[in-house]
């Protein structure tokens, strides 16, 4: 059955034709393209990459930027794609939002123009991948104690150090590496084949199992100046590239709870339990479909004023942690309901449940967790900042 939408509130109506056209175009690629596949490439922990070029051609690769072979549009737009793409799995729309928000915007803002000219167009149209490299092993939400180093030699760097739980690591053409030099931290393109740069693949997870996560190591690693980002300098440029891709994660994990939502929906509607009544009869059943359709709806209410202020250039850091903390705890709680309402059957791959359940257990964690965003939030009531 083809996936009608969740709409309780005539959210629809928030939206301009364009950007419900958009939305219709990630709908209809993600049942037809990503839901046939997904539940294999998630049992053999295999990325998809035969869908590489085709969501290319859609234009989802930087889809909210300007020039280079970008589509330009709005960040609702954008935003949707998310929603989309997360609707079918969490490690699909992890390569996008990679690809866009972590290695082309970076680029894109604080790259020179013959960087931008190189690779832009290359990562927008799926011949280049690229990867994000600034957690390490021992700082995750304290980037600012990262130990990766950056020494000048002649007219180019030395880098030196350990990256991990990066996405798209060892598929990667390019790596966006943040090290921190004598200067300052600054921001590096390192590329493939690059000698002193090796990566390695992260194995046994159980979530996240359809996206490539890897290790990247850098060892006497010379790039040349013309490598570095110019406009990069001090850890704010690394937090806001984090702010794009938390923006896309607050919209994305809307569409893992639809399809929760609607999963259990359809099933409580056909088991019949007690009398040969199907279980949505049942009042305890009602009120977690209740709970449910009302978290979503208030989590769309939040991206679509997220975007509209995203839109304005009035978003502010604090705004994104309250959008992706609250939504990623939203999406989790309806998997976990929704296992609830199918019973054993919510546990097997016939459903999508449980594949969703583990991949949020990644999202609440990377691109800031759910403490962090907390504090952010605790900050800005308060005027105190409590991690520091």
């Amino acid at each position: 059955m083809a996936f009608r939408g969740v709409d309780y509130f005539c959210v629809d109506s928030l939206y301009s034709e364009e950007e419900l056209m958009v939305r219709q175009t990630a709908r209809r690629f993600a049942e037809e393209r990503i839901v046939p596949l997904i539940r294999d490439c998630y049992r053999e922990a295999r990325f998809p990459v035969e869908l590489i070029a085709e969501m290319a051609a859609l234009g989802f690769y930087g889809a909210n930027l300007e020039g280079y072979g970008c589509a330009g549009m709005n960040n609702v737009e954008y935003g949707l794609i998310m929603q989309e793409i997360e609707r079918a799995d969490s490690g699909l729309r992890s390569f996008v939002s990679v690809q866009g928000a972590l290695v082309m915007y970076p680029i894109h803002r604080f790259g020179s123009e013959a960087q931008k000219q190189k690779w832009l167009p290359r990562l927008q149209s799926g011949k280049a991948v690229g990867c994000f490299g600034l957690t390490e092993p021992d700082f995750g939400s304290n980037p600012a104690g990262m130990r990766a180093r950056a020494r000048r030699s002649g007219d180019g760097w030395i880098l030196d150090g350990e990256k991990t739980w990066i996405t798209n690591g060892s598929m990667a053409d390019v790596a966006v590496v943040w090290a921190r030099s004598e200067e300052g931290v600054r921001g590096f393109l390192v590329e493939r084949g690059t000698p002193g740069y090796t990566t390695s693949d992260i194995h046994g997870k159980w979530s996240m199992r359809a996206s490539v996560t890897s290790s990247l190591a850098l060892a006497e690693c010379r790039v040349e100046e013309c490598d570095r980002l110019p406009g990069a300098e001090g850890l704010k440029a690394p937090l806001a590239c984090l702010s794009q891709a938390r923006y896309g994660i607050g919209w994305g994990v809307v569409g893992a709870a639809m399809d929760c939502y609607e999963t259990a929906r359809q099933y409580a509607l056909v088991r019949k339990q007690f009398d040969d009544r199907p279980i949505a009869s049942h009042q305890l059943v009602q009120e977690k479909l209740a709970w449910m359709i009302t978290e979503i709806t208030k989590a769309q209410l939040l991206a679509v004023q997220a975007g509209r202020l995203k839109d304005r250039g009035k978003l502010e850091p604090a705004h994104i942690s309250m959008l992706k903390r609250n939504n990623t705890a939203m999406a989790l709680d309806c998997a976990r309901l929704s296992r609830d309402l199918l019973g054993a059957n919510g546990i097997t791959d016939e459903y999508p449940i449980m594949r969703h359940m583990c991949n949020l257990e990644t999202v609440k964690t990377y691109e800031g967790t759910d403490h962090i965003h907390a504090l952010v939030i605790g900050e800005r009531v308060t005027g105190v900042a409590a991690y520091k």
